[in-house]
């Protein structure tokens, strides 16, 4: 399977939230959605997809920035020609404060976990951030999900402290995490091994078939 990040819309909000229902207790409507979706100057939500075959090539937009993981691997990035019959297994957003990228969610599919997609979400999160000015990130992750820590970690986020009784499900304190300037050779170099490495292990799952749903 092929496996690739476009711009999220609002035909998109249905599936987004049939992933989300799987993956968080917390649900967001769908008018916030919307409203975020309309508000591109400060937020930027992106979704992945599966594909059998490569995905159709996207055409140029040179009046957007180019992010640096659209360079490294085109066929997973960007704005496609026509792909809304691939079905979205992945999604995530990012708004601007300032100069500072906040990662608002990152969710796969529980069916597709495991195989770099949440990897291939931050990056394209982390071009959004780019494109939106931001000079740093952060976010919040529950203390208990060490999968998704330890993947922030080899992206550069710092813990910076908690915030106690941040999740209303339960109760759970938040891990929260920085990075350091995102635009500076040595976070753009090490940005770059990190997808040179990603797109390896996606150019081997592009030979592995879909997975099975219960």
């Amino acid at each position: 399977m092929y496996y690739f990040v476009e711009r999220m819309t609002e035909d998109d909000i249905e599936q987004v939230q049939m992933i989300e229902r799987a993956s968080f207790s917390t649900l967001w409507s769908a008018n916030t959605y919307r409203h975020e979706l309309r508000s591109p100057a400060t937020s930027r939500y992106i979704v992945a997809r599966a594909s059998p075959t490569p995905p159709p090539p996207r055409p140029e937009r040179p009046a957007l920035r180019r992010g640096l993981l659209a360079s490294l691997i085109p066929m997973f990035f960007g704005q496609q020609a026509s792909t809304r019959d691939f079905p979205i297994v992945g999604y995530g957003g990012v708004w601007l404060s300032v100069d500072e990228g906040h990662i608002t969610t990152i969710a796969v599919a529980p069916a597709y976990r495991g195989r770099g997609i949440g990897e291939l979400l931050l990056n394209g999160l982390i071009d959004q951030a780019l494109d939106l000015h931001a000079d740093v990130l952060t976010l919040e992750v529950r203390v208990s999900n060490i999968v998704a820590q330890q993947l922030y970690l080899k992206y550069g986020f710092r813990p910076a402290g908690t915030r106690p009784r941040y999740y209303t499900d339960n109760g759970e304190d938040a891990l929260i995490m920085w990075t350091d300037p995102i635009r500076s050779p040595a976070y753009q170099e090490k940005l770059r091994q990190l997808r040179e490495r990603l797109f390896a292990r996606l150019r081997e799952e592009a030979d592995e078939p879909a997975p099975l749903h219960n």
